[in-house]
């Protein structure tokens, strides 16, 4: 076997390679994944957080098998490469907390957990609304790691810090909120978290 053969052998064992296929990427529970979601809100919080990435989740292995908990029409378990089909053009990125080995201890995990339950079901929340009476995607996973961890990822901002000049924003918040804009209230997007100097990228494609 030549050197290169034996090379691409290695990597495919070791899944070196594995974020430049259609293999599932290796993840970790606590990991958090972001991609753009073909939702029809997504053109909108792409442009008012002038970011692609409209939607996010964090992995939890279930009975051995990579979850994505994730709020979609409610708060449910979503198999990792079935949520990955459903992004656009397949494309994602996996970040994992910088001093994960430290942070992410099975107690911490547990605690995690803990917290997933307790907001499992839960309603998807369309007004982006700062309660967990309905919860958004960012939201939860923010939720997540603040209240089991004391960890929170991204900056909080308000409505009023996002550009909402575009007409697919304007069209989509006449739509939610009518005349009444909540300007002042606390959100937190998945471009927010994205950005956190706390996490670092360990798979993409």
């Amino acid at each position: 076997m030549s050197t290169r053969g034996a090379v691409l052998l290695f990597a495919l064992a070791t899944g070196a390679v594995g974020c430049g296929t259609s293999a599932t990427p290796a993840v970790r529970d606590g990991d958090i994944i972001f991609q753009t979601s073909r939702s029809s809100q997504s053109v909108a919080i792409q442009k008012a957080t002038r970011s692609p990435y409209s939607h996010m989740g964090i992995v939890l292995y279930r009975g051995g098998r990579p979850y994505v908990f994730e709020a979609v029409a409610t708060v449910r378990y979503t198999p990792l490469r079935q949520w990955i089909r459903r992004g656009a053009g397949g494309h994602f990125v996996v970040k994992r907390l910088k001093k994960a080995r430290s942070l992410l201890t099975p107690q911490a995990l547990t605690a995690l957990r803990r917290a997933a339950r307790s907001m499992e079901s839960r309603r998807y929340d369309l007004a982006f609304e700062w309660s967990d009476d309905r919860l958004y995607c960012s939201e939860l996973v923010w939720k997540l790691y603040e209240r089991a961890l004391g960890i929170r990822i991204g900056e909080l901002q308000r409505l009023k810090d996002f550009d909402l000049s575009s007409p697919e924003v304007r069209s989509k918040m006449r739509e939610r909120y009518g005349k009444h804009l909540p300007l002042e209230e606390p959100v937190i997007a998945p471009a927010a978290m994205f950005a956190s100097p706390l996490l670092v990228t360990v798979a993409q494609r």
